[in-house]
């Protein structure tokens, strides 16, 4: 190669031209540029050589400058359209020729740029240029359509970005929520590792993001982490501070699909015809409905009737909304999905659709009601003396609060003796469970309400007349237990296994009150459900099965349709085989909606404390977590929350301290107390 020889090289990609100075060694050449630095390069690495002449360095800008008003890449279209026939190949001093008519050192180096840069018309095959068919351009031209459209559409998603960021409102687009949504799932997905305290780092490389995350959140300048990806959602507005992740990743579905909302709608506005046609018209009793204040499913009533010869029988009616369905219809499956109405703080999310739940289904007061009433009469000791169980019509007299009867039970109210009536049974009753060896654990309950982002705390007491409703609702239970019982009706019966308490001497031992009651609490089996009766330890009763909340509970309703049936005189709904699958698939579902319920209720609990970062707290020591580490189980008694606590002294249990919270991450589920000493909480 002569000296003087122009010649195109690549640095870093990109094109160069530069001088060929001397040889270095006996492959390479020394190679100076417009800017006077020298390369070594190999003959390889030369990807043209302009031919005609010789060159210096300073030359090279006149050179471009000649080159450049030939670089209009729409020129090989007519090429392509000319060469793509015959599918002829080209040089660079061809194309010069057949483009600009002229095949001078500037020409041929511009077609030779064009050539080289063309993605589209034609492909390299060494020295020459071959013309792409014209399906391999129709497919190209579609790509680089495609690519652009895609580039249009992120730059549109950035600008809606850039608006909700600023808190503007913002129309999403599909596009958007389908990357918003693959942002859920990621987010969604970790949430319970990022809980557990796992490295981001180590996470994102466990859980690589998915192609979109990772293009979405580079596209935004932010890390592929599900922190990055939580914090971006919650920026953008598309989800809350406070989104429940434990709901999201679970399987419950929060809305109802609208063939089961037309289907509801079909059944208000044409009701069914009722199957049992003998209904016991129970409109004369006076029946009181108790329910918390916030309560929509209103799902048992209850009445006191004096009978002939001077006994009371006590009538726990039931709501009946198998009147409105069908085993195996889509309310019915739709229920069966749910399992059971989810009781949030933030709200509920019912098993039935609204309109039905609240409405035909519930037990209006003033209205008249289908209902499936238990009617008990009770001996001298409070056992089941006898009892009837009828599909009835009713007509709810009063809808009362706790609150309320409490405080008519507390004033006396003559007016209504049926209420004291119910009172004094269902204390005979208690008394009655007790001495069939009923263990009580009485430990205070936290209700947790969320409403415009104010959370509130209150304690649900175990007061006169929810006492008197449980007990009505276990009487219920057991009754419908022992008609199945009798009748060798397979039922979701429910039971616990006798547990293994202390011993009296060990139990003594401990404090009395709370701390006892914590430690009788971990000595109780689970309950487990069965298509056979079998004992309930823990409620004293040889048999029991649960059939008073069958518009919130699905295994209830499961209870009805069985037992309606019978009543009818008709073939049982669900055969031992068939209702045993259907528990199980009810149970696992049941469970999870537990665990979301326990889980959203502690969130809210840290973030209540994480707000109240001052307040000072009474708490008991309630029982050792690890002892050998000091941490404990404290309840906080003015919130009725237990949470764990590591302390730095020796502590007792049942000893009351005063505690601050020193941390508290709710969305990581940690929580960390300071004890405050006397002088410090008085100060």
């Amino acid at each position: 190669m002569e000296k003087g020889t122009l010649v195109e090289f690549r640095v870093q990609g990109d094109r160069r031209l530069g001088v060929v100075d001397r040889p270095d060694g006996k492959t390479r050449w020394f190679v100076v540029d417009e800017r006077g630095q020298s390369h070594s390069l190999a003959p390889r690495q030369l990807t043209y050589t302009v031919n005609g002449q010789t060159y210096k360095p300073a030359d090279i800008p006149s050179f471009l400058s000649q080159v450049q008003p030939y670089l209009d890449p729409s020129s090989l279209e007519v090429a392509w359209e000319i060469l793509v026939e015959d599918g002829e190949t080209v040089t660079p001093s061809q194309m010069a020729n057949l483009l600009f008519s002229e095949s001078e050192p500037q020409h041929s180096y511009a077609a030779h740029c064009l050539l080289s840069d063309d993605k589209m018309y034609f492909k390299q095959k060494g020295d020459v240029y071959e013309p792409r068919s014209a399906a391999q351009v129709a497919e190209r031209k579609h790509q680089i359509e495609v690519e652009a459209q895609k580039a249009k559409g992120q730059q549109e998603f950035l600008a809606r970005v850039e608006q909700a960021l600023q808190g503007e409102s913002v129309e999403w687009q599909k596009p958007d929520r389908q990357r918003l949504e693959a942002l859920e799932k990621y987010a969604t997905f970790v949430a319970d590792i990022v809980r557990m305290g796992i490295n981001a780092d180590a996470l994102v490389r466990n859980y690589p993001p998915p192609a979109p995350v990772l293009e979405t959140m580079n596209m935004l300048g932010r890390s592929a982490t599900p922190q990055a990806a939580l914090q971006l959602l919650i920026d953008l507005g598309w989800w809350s501070p406070h989104e429940n992740l434990f709901l999201r990743r679970s399987s419950i579905p929060v809305q109802f699909p609208s063939k089961v909302l037309e289907v509801a709608q079909q059944h208000l506005d044409f009701p069914p015809a009722d199957l049992d046609t003998n209904r016991l018209d129970l409109t004369h009793l006076k029946v009181y409905t108790i329910d918390d204040e916030s309560t929509t499913e209103i799902d048992d009533g209850l009445s006191c009737e004096i009978l002939a010869d001077g006994r009371q029988r006590l009538w726990v009616h039931i709501a009946d909304p198998t009147r409105w369905l069908m085993p195996e219809d889509d309310l019915d499956l739709e229920a069966r999905k749910r399992g059971s109405t989810v009781y949030l703080p933030t709200g509920m999310i019912p098993m039935f659709p609204e309109v039905l739940a609240t409405g035909p289904m519930s037990l209006v007061q003033g209205k008249i009601c289908c209902a499936l009433s238990f009617g008990v009469v009770l001996d001298d000791t409070g056992a089941v003396e006898d009892y009837t169980i009828h599909p009835s019509l009713i007509k709810p007299t009063y809808r009362l609060t706790y609150e309320d009867v409490d405080e008519m039970l507390e004033l006396g109210v003559q007016a209504e003796p049926e209420i004291e009536a119910i009172a004094n049974l269902a204390q005979k009753r208690k008394t009655w469970r007790y001495n069939q060896g009923a263990i009580s654990i009485n430990m205070p309950e936290a209700m947790i309400k969320v409403k415009d982002d104010d959370i509130s705390i209150d304690i649900l007491e175990d007061s006169p007349s929810r006492q008197l409703v449980a007990e009505m609702m276990i009487l219920a239970g057991e009754v419908a237990a022992r008609y199945g019982q009798t009748h060798n009706i397979p039922l979701p019966f429910r039971g616990q296994p006798q547990p293994e308490l202390p011993p009296e001497e060990e139990l003594l031992q401990l404090p009395a009150g709370f701390v006892r009651f914590c430690a009788l609490r971990r000595c109780m089996p689970k309950s487990e459900m069965s298509i056979t009766p079998v004992r309930h330890a823990g409620l004293g009763l040889d048999t029991y099965t649960q059939a008073t909340s069958p518009i919130r509970r699905y295994s209830d309703l499961l209870t009805h349709f069985q037992l309606k049936a019978h009543l009818r005189g008709e073939d049982l709904p669900f055969s031992a085989e068939q209702l045993k699958e259907v528990m199980m698939t009810v149970t696992t579902t049941t469970q999870e909606l537990t665990m979301v319920e326990r889980q959203t209720n502690r969130y809210y609990a840290l973030e209540y404390l994480r707000r109240n970062p001052e307040e000072i707290w009474e708490v008991t020591v309630l029982m050792w977590l690890r002892e050998d580490s000091n941490l404990a189980l404290i309840l906080l008694e003015d919130l009725g929350l237990q949470l764990p606590m590591v302390f730095r002294r020796s502590v007792s249990l049942g000893e009351q301290v005063l505690v601050k919270v020193s941390i508290a991450d709710p969305q990581k589920d940690i929580i960390q107390f300071q004890e405050i000493i006397y002088q410090e909480a008085i100060s």
